[in-house]
């Protein structure tokens, strides 16, 4: 709870309430029996000699433990042994998880643990990737993980909410950047990608990024995808199962309603969130919340987020690159990054973070990062939100207060 000052008019923004499932389970089963724009997932697992199953990192709340076993024990029941069935974890350019994390991921089922292979992805291991040429249209090299290109059947899971980069989570992002090696990540996500104006959450036709996700999973080949959606609560809302393209175009179609929220006016003061754990975990996935609020976002305005950043910085590229934002300004980095076929890693996040910072200032709430770290960030850290609000409106003359709890989970867009 954050209390606020008694000058502010709160108006607080979330998702519309999303139906609860009243029992997640037989939904998952029904899913994988009844697929979309594809046979049963028994009969897909047929005579199939190799199976990975990817799923997302430890920074996506994705509800594994609901549907793992199930559909592991479908393979299993039609003759795929399990020793042949790989668990790949979607880290792309991120660090991989240790064992706990790992088990974390996959709901603590030990069932799953004793049954399957879990590995993480690892995108600068050339020797685990294999090359499939480059992409028809921009000509981004594609180097994807040898474990899910050489499965005979290939599965990705994820969430399905709104991206900031590629639209929509999930799909074929999970393909790519999900399990692609470093070069190819590096590529599509460069400024001639990020700075356009395509490129951002909720949009779809025209994002260079989505274009050549879809691209790069058609080149894959066969796949499928699960997806779910879930509430702000965590609890799930949707799940489907099927043809990566149709299955993930619609839950897309069924999130949409609930993530998007149209506000009639825009405000000089936002407090907002990284969305908690696990997204909070890092300074890198906190920008999110710093960005995907700014449809409404004043000119000269204020976004105020909190986020606990229990890991602190991101990756040591990524701290280098907030270095040179520091050093350089935001004109000066833009311009350090324009001309580049390949972005340094984790570059993309500072560029992102800039989209907030060309419209107003960026103040964070947190109490994790070392005096040397919050340096970095490049943004003002503030000890006290609520003071930090009541500066806000003083310097605007306007109490209206825009609060949005779930962070980038939810995208305000101005409709006057």
């Amino acid at each position: 709870m954050v209390p606020l000052p008694a000058e502010a008019r709160p108006t607080v923004i979330r998702k519309t309430a999303l139906p609860k499932l009243s029992d997640p389970e037989v939904a998952v089963r029904r899913a994988l029996t009844h697929p979309v724009g594809a046979a049963p997932l028994t009969d897909l697992a047929r005579h199939r000699s190799s199976v990975c199953i990817v799923i997302c990192d430890i920074t996506r709340p994705v509800p594994n433990r609901l549907f793992l076993r199930p559909m592991i024990q479908t393979m299993m029941d039609a003759g795929i042994p399990p020793t042949a069935i790989t668990v790949l974890v979607a880290n792309g350019l991120h660090r991989g998880g240790d064992a706990a994390e790992l088990a974390e991921l996959v709901g603590r089922d030990q069932w799953v643990l004793d049954h399957v292979r879990i590995v993480n992805h690892e995108a600068r291991c050339r020797g685990d990737l294999v090359n499939l040429g480059s992409t028809p249209t921009r000509g981004v090299p594609v180097w994807i993980n040898r474990a899910f290109a050489d499965a005979d059947l290939r599965i990705v899971s994820g969430l399905v909410e709104p991206h900031f980069m590629a639209g929509w989570s999930g799909g074929p992002k999970v393909v790519a950047p999900g399990v692609a090696g470093e070069d190819t990540i590096r590529t599509f996500h460069s400024a001639a990608f990020m700075e356009d104006p395509s490129a951002t959450e909720l949009v779809l036709e025209g994002n260079p990024l989505r274009e050549e996700q879809l691209q790069i999973a058609n080149m894959v080949g066969e796949a499928y995808s699960l997806n779910t959606v879930i509430d702000e609560h965590r609890t799930l809302s949707f799940v489907n199962f099927g043809d990566m393209r149709q299955a993930h175009q619609l839950a897309i179609d069924f999130a949409r309603d609930y993530a998007a929220v149209d506000v009639p006016r825009k405000f000089h003061t936002i407090v907002t969130s990284a969305a908690g754990y696990p997204l909070d975990k890092t300074y890198y996935q906190t920008v999110k919340g710093m960005v995907t609020a700014r449809d409404i976002l004043q000119a000269g305005g204020t976004v105020i987020i909190a986020s606990e950043i229990s890991e602190g910085f991101g990756s040591p590229q990524y701290r280098l690159a907030q270095k040179r934002l520091v050093t350089a300004g935001m004109d000066g980095f833009l311009d350090s990054v324009l001309t580049k076929q390949f972005a340094d890693v984790d570059e993309w996040q500072t560029e992102m973070q800039l989209r907030t910072m060309r419209l107003g200032r960026i103040q964070l709430y947190t109490k994790s990062l070392k005096p040397e770290e919050r340096i970095d960030t490049g943004v003002e850290i503030i000890d006290s939100i609520q003071d930090a609000i009541a500066a806000s409106i003083a310097r605007s003359g306007d109490p209206e207060v825009a609060v949005i709890p779930e962070g980038p989970y939810v995208i305000p867009l101005y409709r006057p």
